[in-house]
């Protein structure tokens, strides 16, 4: 149950609150390499896991909950503080509880989920990341193209609206054909 890709993950979401208040603390530059530190044992649970079967179901969902805990905290501090848009902290919280809750209703009507993420989405995903890391490397080491994080917000705002639409097409359509095989 506990092995190396679940202890990254565990310490992944452990490193939350610490992320959190070196950001209100002002330490932007220790926030920048906790958050680059994340994404690597991000990258090596993964790897891990698949290339020595080490996939457990503990880790199915702990890898995912330490991912989405740690991106919404950096991106709702980094909102509540100016550095990044309120409206895209809105945005991105609530893509991430419309999802959540669209799940829950979809196996809720049908009594199965499964969790399949499209492409939209996981090219969200990368454009959260990447605007989180170039606020934080501007904010802890003075490194900012500003078109650079503008075409950042821009593409994150685009691809959240569209991921959150796409799941909501996928989900009519399902409930539809759960309606028509009734």
């Amino acid at each position: 149950m506990f092995n190396l890709p679940n202890i990254l993950s565990f310490a992944r979401l452990m490193a939350v609150p610490l992320a959190i208040w070196l950001m209100l603390d002002g330490d932007f530059a220790w926030a920048f390499w906790l958050f680059v530190a994340a994404g690597l044992t991000d990258a090596l649970d993964g790897f891990l896991a698949k290339r020595f079967g080490w996939e457990t179901e503990l880790g199915s969902y702990l890898d995912p909950l330490a991912d989405k805990a740690l991106l919404v905290s950096v991106f709702v501090v980094l909102g509540w503080t100016g550095h990044i848009p309120l409206w895209l902290t809105i945005m991105v919280v609530f893509r991430d509880v419309f999802i959540v809750g669209g799940a829950v209703v979809v196996m809720a009507i049908t009594g199965a989920f499964k969790a399949e993420p499209m492409f939209v989405s996981k090219l969200n995903t990368t454009l959260q990341i990447a605007l989180a890391a170039a606020v934080l490397a501007k904010l802890g080491h003075d490194l900012a193209i500003d078109a650079v994080n503008t075409a950042l917000i821009a593409a994150t705002a685009l691809t959240t609206f569209a991921s959150g639409m796409a799941y909501l097409v996928r989900w009519t359509r399902r409930l539809n054909a759960q309606e028509e095989n009734s």
